[in-house]
């Protein structure tokens, strides 16, 4: 028995083809300090690659471009250069159109030892977050919560490994809970991964 509450309503921000009746589990693999690029790529529990995540860092805007199986670009994602608490944007496909806002990002401190996150919709109506990232990147787990609630949406685990740190790659785990858009989650935690890429967690 879990002791978060289940979701109500379907979360829905990428789309509904993402949603599932049961948990979601999956695990993403990142390549590390690749020259002007870091990989992502998310598989499923049998190893079907679901995502790829493609960045592109040498520009004026850092970008990353998450795609489906067959290289549809689903959600491109955006930092912001002028912004102090590290606020993102994530639009739908390649556009970079106001129409097109999925939704904005923002470190939810200025200063903070654990990186949390609060998530806007673009029809938020400015009653606080309409979901929160809670709990260190660099722990054992996080998790991502609906608005101020306890409502439990998605836990991420990490998984250091000796094979990890020779072949450069950075591993963890997700569970997405049933009815939440699982390429939203998926998101979240690449925006999440290139924020705690600054260790100093002071911009």
């Amino acid at each position: 028995m879990r002791a978060h509450p289940p979701v109500e309503h379907a979360v829905v921000v990428v789309g509904p083809q993402y949603l599932a009746q049961y948990p979601v589990e999956l695990a993403v693999s990142t390549k590390l300090l690749t020259l002007g690029e870091n990989d992502f790529k998310v598989v499923d529990i049998n190893g079907t690659v679901i995502f790829h995540v493609k960045s592109k860092l040498l520009t004026l805007h850092d970008r990353r471009y998450m795609k489906d199986a067959s290289g549809n670009t689903l959600v491109n994602l955006r930092q912001k250069v002028v912004s102090v608490h590290r606020r993102w944007e994530a639009f739908r496909g390649e556009s970079k159109e106001d129409k097109d806002l999925l939704f904005t990002a923002k470190k939810s401190k200025l200063l903070q030892y654990k990186t949390g996150l609060d998530i806007f919709l673009p029809n938020s109506k400015g009653g606080g977050p309409d979901f929160k990232v809670k709990g260190g990147y660099g722990e054992s787990s996080c998790s991502i919560l609906l608005g101020n609630s306890n409502t439990m949406l998605a836990q991420m685990h990490r998984k250091h490994s000796l094979k990890s740190k020779v072949l450069e790659t950075d591993n963890f785990g997700v569970t997405v809970y049933p009815n939440v858009d699982y390429a939203f989650i998926i998101a979240l935690v690449v925006i999440l991964d290139e924020i705690n890429a600054d260790r100093s967690g002071e911009d």
